[in-house]
């Protein structure tokens, strides 16, 4: 005989139900809640955020969205996106009992939103990242979820709250964007029994996936082929590199992130372990952003946490200050030791 299949929403490597049902009863505790997310948000940023302002108010709850950076352009499709205040310095006072921060690693990582927290309201964490510092009063981190949106996606189930055609595409929405449309090792068989339940309400995948990977404006277009022209080969072609001055952006009017759809492209080079994406912030002087990208068999993650920063095995991320080249090399020989490491240490007949 089988064994009886567990409840519905149990993941094959557990939420913590300890930290769930702390969850559940900070939000039962208190009524007026403060949402975030990291700057310079995506898709499971935005969608994980939405998919939780929808709970509250379904439990009769006061809620306001606060991000420190501008919607993304491609998300504007999304129900529910005029909810999504940018924070300003002289942003009205805001009332609140408790913050929900979502997708973040570190709390820093809200950037300036955390200033409206002055009186040191509790903080619930609700995360995936596997660098997790576990910065709030209550924290939900499940690091073999695929998206911060599917953790919500949990709690949805464990509180008995019903979905709508509206959660159920942002929370689609945030579960696509962080698999890479499930296609990443952290796509699961629970990530696509959720995605099954989500589809039911009938929004129109096709266009989804349209709206979000197929707007490029057409001077995105034109970049993207400049950027796509300078990626660099380097460790026996193990490692691909590319470089993004801010001159190139700088007059391009863009409000399109290109960065998944240049990692996208170039991670799919043959032979090529770890792919790495070199960005000078705009408006911030030397100022640099990177991307880590790897095939699984390097932990970008643990070279994102060299510098400073953090995310998955398969997919890092780090903001430092310095000079672009400086950036470059500093990180490019940290992925060429832990290259070095990994062949040295593989049995014999591998690399």
């Amino acid at each position: 005989m089988r064994k009886k299949a567990r409840g519905k929403y149990e993941r094959r490597c557990g939420v913590d139900k300890a930290s769930l049902k702390k969850v559940v009863a900070a939000i039962k505790r208190y009524k007026r809640f403060l949402i975030t997310t990291h700057t310079s948000p995506e898709g499971d940023a935005i969608g994980s955020e939405l998919a939780f302002y929808h709970l509250l108010r379904k439990l009769g709850k006061t809620a306001v969205v606060i991000n420190e950076s501008h919607f993304p352009a491609e998300l504007n499709f999304l129900p529910g996106k005029e909810r999504i205040v940018v924070y300003k310095p002289n942003l009205k006072k805001i009332g609140f009992d408790c913050m929900v921060v979502l997708d973040c690693s570190d709390l820093n990582r809200a950037g300036q939103v955390c200033k409206l927290n002055k009186g040191n309201k509790p903080v619930i964490n609700i995360d995936h990242h596997i660098s997790n510092n576990n910065f709030g009063i209550v924290n939900l981190v499940d690091a073999g979820a695929s998206s911060a949106s599917e953790v919500v996606y949990s709690l949805y189930k464990e509180m008995r709250v019903p979905f709508d055609k509206d959660s159920a595409l942002v929370l689609y929405v945030g579960m696509m964007t962080d698999t890479g449309s499930f296609r990443y090792s952290n796509t699961s068989g629970f990530t696509h029994k959720a995605v099954g339940e989500l589809m039911r309400f009938g929004f129109d995948v096709r266009r989804t996936y349209s709206n979000i990977y197929e707007s490029i404006p057409f001077a995105g277009t034109q970049l993207l082929i400049k950027i796509l022209s300078n990626v660099h080969l380097t460790a026996k072609g193990r490692i691909a590199w590319v470089e993004v001055p801010a001159k190139s952006l700088r007059h391009k009017k863009l409000s399109f992130d290109l960065s998944e759809q240049i990692l996208s492209f170039i991670r799919v080079i043959k032979d090529t372990q770890v792919v790495a994406l070199f960005r000078e912030n705009l408006g911030a002087k030397k100022e640099i952003h990177f991307n880590l990208r790897s095939n699984g068999i390097v932990d970008v993650n643990k070279i994102a946490q060299v510098f400073g920063g953090g995310g998955h095995k398969s997919a890092s991320g780090c903001t430092m200050a310095g000079k672009l080249s400086e950036v470059r090399r500093k990180v490019i020989a940290n992925i060429r030791h832990n290259l070095k490491y990994l062949t040295a240490i593989a049995p014999r007949g591998c690399e």
